[in-house]
């Protein structure tokens, strides 16, 4: 399998495609203007402590003061570790005692200010490598609770042999294994830890140079993460359109990542980078609705507020003799399609896939097998459960950012996200009821309804005995209205 990543940058968004076998796998994107703060590293100073609250008021350089609670202050986090690894606690010191006013203090984002509320912030530094989370103030050494418990022992032994042969080379603290490190080779592992102690060392050095409110570490731009999480074996270039950035990345990578900086390439085309692979047309696909398959069947993607439900549909009827084998041919592609199309448009959470009923047992274990092969290759980790008693299959997929659709789209203003709107004649009737209600209420010389063109078409025209009827009712004339700009659910009734 060849894979390519191709990065299309420009001021205000970076966007980053990785293509494998000629077909888009995954879609990121970033804009600067949205770009959040979780993850930075600043040294604040202490502008108020609440002891009544146990919490104390940090200014980090932001509009709004950011929110610090005992509970996140290093001494409690440590704490927290010794009782975890079987050891006592230190009590409970309050926070009046270990921090005061206009104290310095190296702080982490670990919530974005939301509404009125500020950022939320931990004394405790974590940085986040690709395979690894140093802990450097402290020498917790920890494996990611969604690895089996059967193996996070033996990968908890050997991570710490490789912390103290790290240490020795630089400063020391603790390591947490992350899930995408499970399989990590040594060497994978060491770059890592390398790459984390050099970060820690900027950081440290700028702490001591820079006044309170500086921002110390930022964690890593949408570029950057390119040669962190997404670069594998199998990766053979990373083509970016931009000189200017092409130029930072490889600075960048030299210093932390240099077998990933060998795979980067200038792109100097004349046609836009995105063009090469219709990664546009793909976006456009990935948000509706419906993927064709080549067989000739489809899926139906929905996504909502609690799950995203998958349909499987054979698009037709080839006879009952090919009847089982079109539908076990046509699950068998899209088991490939669904996983794909997880990856490509970043749905996370419950997922459930209704694939077409299947009469032969060996013909539902191979599209299982073929589903949970199909998904072994997402970075991301996923969990399927099999069958359900419905013949539905469940699964997990870790939600790490917001899927496609929630970040290049909003809600439709007309149908306010319900993707459906009533019909012109059920509107209609909406005003019927509307205008015999308020003429119950008041004593206007006239009615003037206010609509969009396809409502007004249908009262002038399918309706018009209905409204002649209800004008006569009430004893008063009813006028029409046709405004272009109104949405066809929307109306005005105005009392003349």
């Amino acid at each position: 399998m060849q894979q390519d990543i191709l990065i299309n940058w420009s001021p205000q968004e970076t966007r980053v495609a990785v293509v494998e076998s000629g077909a888009v796998q995954e879609l990121h994107v970033e804009r600067s203007l949205e770009r959040g703060l979780v993850g930075n590293v600043y040294l604040g100073r202490v502008s108020r402590v609440l002891p009544g609250m146990q919490s104390a008021f940090i200014d980090i350089g932001l509009e709004r003061a950011a929110f610090l609670h005992v509970a996140d202050l290093m001494s409690s986090v440590t704490a927290r570790h010794a009782e975890t690894d079987g050891g006592t606690p230190a009590p409970a010191i309050p926070i009046e005692k270990q921090v005061f006013e206009g104290q310095s203090l190296m702080v982490q984002v670990i919530k974005d200010p939301i509404g009125t509320k500020g950022a939320r912030l931990s004394s405790q530094i974590s940085i986040a490598g690709r395979l690894l989370v140093f802990l450097p103030q402290d020498q917790h050494i920890g494996v990611s609770q969604k690895i089996p418990l059967e193996q996070r022992e033996a990968l908890r032994r050997r991570l710490l042999q490789l912390a103290e042969t790290a240490s020795a080379r630089g400063p020391t603290g603790g390591y947490i294994l992350r899930t995408n490190g499970e399989d990590a080779s040594d060497a994978e592992l060491g770059e890592d830890m390398a790459y984390l102690r050099k970060t820690w060392s900027r950081i440290k050095e700028a702490s001591l140079r820079l006044p309170p409110t500086s921002l110390l570490h930022q964690d890593l731009n949408l570029l950057q993460r390119v040669l962190r999480d997404l670069v594998s074996d199998v990766t053979q270039t990373i083509r970016i359109d931009s000189s200017e950035q092409f130029k930072s990345l490889q600075s960048f990578g030299a210093e932390f990542m240099p077998a990933a900086a060998s795979k980067l390439q200038l792109y100097k085309g004349e046609r836009p980078i995105f063009d090469l692979f219709g990664i546009d047309d793909e976006v456009a696909r990935a948000l509706g609705r419906r993927v064709e398959l080549k067989s000739g069947g489809y899926l139906i993607i929905d996504q909502t507020e609690a799950l995203t439900t998958v349909d499987v549909n054979t698009g037709g009827f080839v006879g009952a003799r090919n009847f089982d084998e079109t539908i076990f041919k046509t699950n068998l592609e899209a088991a490939g399609a669904i996983a794909r199309q997880l990856r490509l448009r970043n749905l996370g959470g419950i997922i459930v896939a209704d694939f077409i009923d299947m009469q032969r047992e060996d013909h539902r274990d191979a599209v299982l097998n073929e589903f949970r092969k199909q998904l072994a290759r997402d970075r991301v980790k996923t969990m399927v459960s099999g069958y359900s008693a419905l013949g539905l299959v469940e699964m997990t997929r870790k939600r790490t950012r917001e899927s496609l659709a929630h970040m290049l789209c909003e809600p439709c203003p007309v149908c306010e996200g319900k993707g459906n709107v009533k019909t012109a004649r059920t509107v209609t009737y909406d005003i019927l009821r509307e205008i015999l209600r308020e003429a119950r209420q008041f004593n206007p010389r006239e009615f003037r309804v206010i609509a969009s063109p396809s409502v007004i078409d249908v009262l002038q025209d399918e309706e018009s005995q209905h409204l002649a009827g209800l004008s006569d009712f009430i004893g008063k004339p009813i006028s029409l209205r046709s405004e272009m700009a109104m949405a066809q659910e929307q109306y005005d009734i105005v009392l003349l």
